[in-house]
């Protein structure tokens, strides 16, 4: 396993993470489906991934309805020395009207809450899952710049936020002298590269580490789906019309960038799912990426990108097939751009 530094804290995390999205929620409408994973099961996933290296970990209070964060406390037991430990607040923890969001009050209830279903005293990265609209963020950073003041929280990051409201955060933290956000966490993949059209130039402008959700499309890119919608795997979890709809994905698009990544795999004689994970890794600006699984041979089969390395033509014909158009601003700024380079 390789090792990266977490944007400029000096913290040095696995380029291969652990999701623990599948962990819980058996009986859970929504996580049942996407792993229902119980302790045993987490018991062995955790320490397969630890064993091999990765001592980067990634929760948040709302997956499985809090569940996760409790199974993930068990199986670390021993080993939390060992991880660096990030979960998320955000999104609602029970019925009333302040069970979500990022009022001071909520964040931290929430971290108390955390911090108990961990079976913690600190959380190592402590991030917002999305963006409050309601909230001042300058309540919101105050907030938790109180919570690593007092220890429970060591660094903080953001998620799924615009580039403009992290900067805006930055800009609040260092006008008032506050901890600030040292991570971006945001969906990237080679179905799905928004990011590069203005969060990534500002993660590498900020210095900020990014840790990348969803790398695989919800399995799309693991290549187990055909044109037809046909499902290879039987453990697949997801058919193709579930593809489409979270994350997000141009269909058609996909399966010529899929296409790609076969034949990618096939000259390297490994898996399309490891050439996606192999293709992010070797993305300026990117730090981590997390992989989520629901079978210890979907963890080791993910594990192993780490140690693929593509080749100039292998990135290149990825690159072309899954390439998005410029969008304002960015195609008339790269259009003078040539113009500040000396001649």
């Amino acid at each position: 396993m390789k090792y990266r530094l977490l944007g400029r804290t000096g913290v040095w995390v696995s380029e291969i993470s652990l999701g623990a999205m599948t962990f819980g929620g058996k009986d859970h409408p929504i996580y049942r489906t996407l792993g229902g994973l119980q302790l045993d099961e987490v018991d062995r996933m955790v320490g397969t991934a630890l064993d091999a290296g990765i001592n980067f970990i990634d929760t948040a209070d709302v997956y499985s309805d809090g569940e996760s964060e409790q199974l993930l406390g068990q199986a670390l037991k021993q080993r939390r020395r060992d991880v660096v430990l990030a979960t998320k607040l955000h999104a609602p923890t029970g019925p009333g009207p302040n069970d979500n969001g990022l009022s001071r009050l909520h964040v931290m209830q929430a971290l108390e809450d955390s911090l108990r279903r961990l079976g913690t005293d600190h959380i190592d990265l402590y991030q917002v899952h999305n963006f409050d609209h309601i909230t001042p963020i300058e309540e919101t950073l105050a907030a938790l710049d109180d919570a690593v003041r007092q220890g429970k929280v060591r660094y903080i990051g953001c998620a799924n936020l615009a580039a403009w409201q992290i900067s805006k955060a930055l800009g609040v933290s260092a006008l008032h002298h506050r901890s600030a956000f040292v991570s971006v966490q945001a969906h990237y993949s080679l179905v799905s590269r928004d990011a590069e059209r203005d969060l990534l130039p500002m993660v590498q402008a900020e210095g900020l580490g990014m840790t990348v959700w969803g790398p695989l499309a919800g399995g799309f890119l693991a290549g187990k789906v055909d044109r037809t919608g046909v499902v290879s795997d039987e453990g697949s979890r997801r058919n193709q019309d579930g593809f489409a709809q979270f994350p997000p994905i141009d269909r058609e698009h996909g399966h010529d960038v899929v296409d790609v990544v076969r034949a990618v795999a096939a000259r390297h004689g490994v898996s399309p799912a490891q050439v996606s994970l192999a293709w992010l890794l070797a993305q300026r600006g990117v730090t981590s990426v997390i992989v989520g699984a629901r079978r210890l041979d979907q963890l080791a089969e993910n594990i192993a990108a780490s140690d693929l390395t593509l080749t100039d033509q292998d990135l290149a014909e990825l690159d072309q097939v899954s390439a998005l158009p410029l969008a304002y601003p960015n195609w008339i700024q790269a259009a003078f751009a040539s113009a500040r380079t000396p001649r």
